[in-house]
């Protein structure tokens, strides 16, 4: 898509969750430093949101989900303050975080809540989707573990999460167990039903992660997430360098930088595992 300035609008937007996560895979012992220089990078790269939270969401530092090396607030602090493009993305599930979380971190710098629930427990969403919409934050729904319901059944949890507020609801698929056809139909049937966005958030159990991203947009997504050098949760995410290359030499418009991207994922996120 060209604008009337002639530049090429992105094909999607792309959210890092590296800093998310990402944390799963190095137990939620992110640095202040690490964070610091890893936002500095992503944003260079010129990827337009980028997440920062406890792997298990805001709040999630505990005995029962690991605690962070730093305290999550500072982290999303540092990253606000370092930030020159990209918006700030938090991730909270409510029961782990509550609401004055959610609050405390729009103070920090935080603008996009992605409020995260089971795929058949949306209705727990409201109170913290419509906050995040007081608070005048992006609201994104994400709808965890997808895989566990059929299209039709999703698209009802989906339009719960849509008339509470959402500005996107995320087809999750947490365990990486959608193929590329289980992909393309619960994100199709969101789409072609929603009048919000939809995104579409992939692990890498199967190896899938990137096939299953590109299918999403074919199915019209309209956000898709990554982390850098693909960590994540169980066998980790789709790695964002990977797709933004891919989706170059498809020549679909990602607005972030291919070498850089790499570069991110290498000398940074790979030397802090």
């Amino acid at each position: 898509m060209t604008t009337t300035t002639g530049t090429v609008s992105p094909a999607f937007r792309l959210t890092d969750s590296t800093l998310r996560d990402g944390s799963h895979a190095i137990a939620h012992q992110f640095t202040n430093e690490q964070v610091l220089d890893i936002v500095k990078g992503l944003d260079r790269a010129g990827v337009p949101v980028i997440e920062v939270s406890h792997g298990d969401g805001v709040g999630g530092s505990s005995f029962n989900y690991g605690f962070s090396a730093v305290d999550e607030r500072e982290l999303i602090s540092s990253a606000a303050s370092v930030l020159t493009r990209a918006k700030l993305a938090i991730l909270l599930v409510p029961g782990i975080g509550v609401t004055d979380d959610l609050r405390d971190c729009h103070e920090r710098g935080a603008s996009v809540a992605r409020i995260a629930t089971h795929c058949t427990e949306a209705d727990i969403s409201e109170q913290h989707i419509r906050l995040a919409k007081q608070l005048g934050m992006e609201a994104v729904g994400f709808l965890m573990m997808s895989h566990m319901l059929e299209p039709d059944q999703l698209l009802e949890q989906a339009r719960l999460m849509e008339s509470y507020g959402a500005d996107c609801v995320y087809v999750v698929d947490s365990a990486g167990a959608l193929t590329t056809n289980g992909a393309k139909q619960r994100v199709g049937k969101l789409a072609e039903s929603l009048s919000c966005q939809v995104g579409h958030h992939a692990h890498n159990n199967l190896s899938l992660a990137v096939a299953n991203s590109l299918a999403a947009l074919e199915a019209g997504a309209a956000q898709i997430d990554g982390c850098s050098a693909g960590l994540g949760a169980g066998a980790g995410n789709c790695p964002t360098e990977v797709l933004v290359a891919t989706c170059d030499k498809l020549g679909l418009s990602t607005g972030v930088d291919p070498l850089t991207m790499m570069s991110v994922a290498e000398d940074l996120v790979e030397a802090a595992t």
